[in-house]
């Protein structure tokens, strides 16, 4: 199945606004109320009925997480020794290290990404054909270990989906419009390869507060809605920069 950017677009509003009214009822934001996060976690477990857990899944830390549409096994390595995990139906497995001391708070925009991946991951299953997901199922059979590899081999084609699916459903449009409404009053941030002014490094910092996000996944989210302005490196000036 593959998706327009526009289709994914409806389907994320489609779903964060029934989340909205299951998880808030009455006391979802109304037109004019300051932007909020997206409770991810409830989404995923509450409203979406998926099982969170976390194990370390590679040596370096580069595995985030991934998810099951069948009970299945995950070999994991680390240490130079092989871990065979259990994985159910409908669970999410995270990584580790997201939750260490010291980790939890530096690393929360990135655990929070990587939630709403595996969770745009089982939205984008369900909408599969009957045959398309029975295909899916058969190849992660019970009891049946994979390696990365071979996960990436066979969902590569729908990583870029579950990337830009969840990345709608964590920093929703209307959030987005509302948050930059207050913080830039609707205005572009420039973005000169990768530097910012420090007006515009402010409103980032806000943003990503506001909605739990990296600094990374918001510029990226805000360049595909429009907010993002490109300019050359040799165009940057610091407005506090002091000359002698």
């Amino acid at each position: 199945m593959i998706l327009s950017y526009t289709q994914i677009e409806e389907i994320a509003a489609a779903v964060t606004k029934d989340f909205n009214e299951f998880f808030f009822g009455e006391r979802a934001a109304p037109e004019t109320h300051y932007a909020q996060a997206t409770p991810i976690d409830w989404l995923a477990t509450d409203y979406l009925g998926l099982r969170v857990s976390y194990a370390r899944l590679s040596e370096d830390g580069s595995i985030c997480g991934l998810t099951a549409y069948t009970d299945t096994e995950y070999a994991a390595t680390y240490r130079g020794v092989t871990h065979v995990i259990p994985l159910r139906a409908n669970e999410v497995l995270l990584d580790s290290s997201f939750m260490e001391l010291g980790q939890v708070r530096s690393r929360c925009g990135k655990r929070r990404f990587t939630l709403a991946h595996e969770c745009a991951h089982q939205l984008l299953f369900q909408m599969e054909s009957d045959e398309a997901r029975r295909a899916c199922e058969e190849a992660y059979s019970p009891r049946t270990a994979y390696s990365l590899r071979d996960l990436k081999t066979r969902e590569d084609w729908n990583e870029w989906q579950a990337n830009a699916l969840g990345a709608a459903i964590l920093m929703p449009q209307r959030e987005i419009d509302r948050a930059m409404y207050h913080l830039a009053r609707g205005r572009k941030l420039i973005d000169y390869e990768g530097w910012f002014g420090y007006m515009d490094l402010m409103v980032l910092k806000q943003l990503c507060q506001t909605l739990g996000v990296s600094r990374s996944a918001a510029v990226i989210r805000l360049r595909q809605l429009g907010y993002m302005e490109e300019r050359p490196y040799a165009e940057y000036i610091d407005p506090l920069e002091v000359w002698a």
